[in-house]
């Protein structure tokens, strides 16, 4: 029979970590101060552990110099004051899905021979302390600043069960042979697929003429991500009918034109990893046997230069860190595809997010009544976490970030229309550098 044991860490934040926390609470917020902060692991094991396997799981939890920092019991223990109230949150990962922490986490502990655990989830404690109770409209107020609410969730207990008792929808037909296309516009419109008319039309003609049957609505939400213009370009690259003529060039052979008639030092251009240009001899050493262990060798080599930037806008705006991160981290991969392999050597970001409304610094043009979409994090806390998302993972991986810009901006012009970035830009870009026999 599982169950689930704990333990505990502290402090979860830094001190800086918390007074990024402050400065998000809304303005309106009660005086909330933050006494401390923990992690709680949550051990999912089949059967107890023995003296021995708790010793190891205990050295791989705990901080390797701050032991007695780790224990199996909470170090938030609320005090009584007169004038004040203390109570304590615990935020973590939604249970549905196994972070990947926790599945490098359990491997981490089967290798140390503790093989009796088969999850472990960190949540985050915070004991806080404000001039009397929160009402429900100040706690999600505070809860918002202090979890990611796309990825986690509260917990208002100690985790006792990973099992949430949710089963998935079945599968179903959309029924478009029976009621037609409109079923297909429907199931469109309901899910948000963001199929246009010719879309449509398509995917009705695919089903009913060349397959025969009812697609399911698995397959149409895989069908608008596959084919959308993000993964196949087929707008761009796609025939251009114009006034009931094909155009003679796609928009992307258009894009394509003035390097090829003009290439110049243009090595790679418009590759779906990264570009590169001519560049020089350099002195560098090489192992003499790769394949094993050797002795090295001066080589003069021709370097070039590697360059790449996307874009990760969206997944920046609901979550601000991660998205970031992996934004970072997945232009980090393209310089590596590059050609047979190229070699990261330093990264740029840039963001552009609405007004900033910082706490305490009032600006003239800022319209605190001005509503922000509710899925989407606010411009602070954009700018602050995804900074910082992005800097962890070039952090982790090796690669520092050496410049970048930032924009804020929110204003209704005269015309009486609004403008401001309210899904923000969140842009990164990397130089390399490859061995140019190493191009293709």
């Amino acid at each position: 029979m599982k169950k689930i044991i704990h333990f505990f860490r502290t402090p979860a934040l830094t001190e800086n970590q918390i007074k990024q926390i402050m400065i998000l609470q809304p303005r309106s917020s009660p005086d909330i101060k933050i006494v401390k902060t923990e992690y709680c692991f949550n051990v999912e094991i089949t059967e107890e552990l023995n003296d021995e396997e708790l010793t190891r799981l205990g050295w791989l939890l705990s901080e390797t110099f701050e032991p007695d920092k780790f224990s199996s019991d909470s170090f938030l223990l609320p005090e009584l004051f007169a004038d004040k109230y203390q109570q304590t949150f615990e935020v973590g990962p939604r249970l549905n899905f196994t972070t990947a922490w926790s599945t490098n986490a359990v491997e981490v502990c089967r290798n140390c021979r503790v093989n009796k655990i088969t999850r472990i989830e960190r949540s985050r404690r915070f004991l806080v302390e404000t001039p009397g109770k929160l009402s429900d409209t100040e706690k999600e107020a505070f809860l918002t600043v202090i979890h990611d609410r796309m990825t986690e969730c509260e917990y208002h207990e100690p985790l006792q069960t990973f099992e949430t008792n949710k089963k998935p929808e079945p599968v179903r037909e959309i029924q478009i042979i029976e009621k037609g296309q409109q079923a297909l516009v429907d199931l469109n419109d309901k899910l948000g697929l963001g199929l246009d008319d010719w879309d449509i039309n398509y995917y009705y003609g695919l089903f009913t003429k060349d397959i025969g049957r009812n697609p399911t609505d698995v397959e149409c939400f895989d069908l608008s991500q596959s084919n959308s213009e993000h993964s196949r370009h087929w707008f761009f690259q796609g025939k251009l009918i114009v006034n009931g003529k094909e155009a003679p060039h796609t928009l992307m052979g258009l894009l394509k034109k003035p390097r090829d008639k003009n290439p110049g030092n243009s090595v790679i251009a418009f590759n779906d990893n990264s570009s590169s240009i001519k560049g020089y001899k350099i002195n560098t050493i090489i192992p003499i046997d790769p394949g094993i262990s050797s002795s090295f060798k001066l080589v003069k080599p021709v370097y070039n230069p590697i360059f790449t930037a996307e874009t990760h806008n969206f997944p920046s705006g609901i979550a601000p860190f991660p998205g970031a991160e992996t934004g970072a981290g997945g232009r980090i991969r393209d310089i590596q595809a590059t050609g047979t392999g190229g070699l990261v050597v330093a990264g740029a970001t840039a963001y552009c997010v609405g007004n900033l409304q910082i706490p305490g610094y009032k600006l003239s043009w800022e319209d605190t009544s001005v509503k922000y979409p509710f899925e989407m994090a606010s411009p602070l806390k954009i700018e602050i976490e995804a900074s910082n998302g992005a800097s962890d993972y070039g952090n982790k991986f090796g690669e520092p970030v050496i410049q970048g810009y930032t924009r804020s901006f929110g204003m209704r012009v005269p015309s009486g229309e609004r403008y401001e970035w309210l899904k923000p830009i969140m842009f990164t870009s990397g130089i390399g550098q490859m061995n140019a026999e190493h191009t293709k």
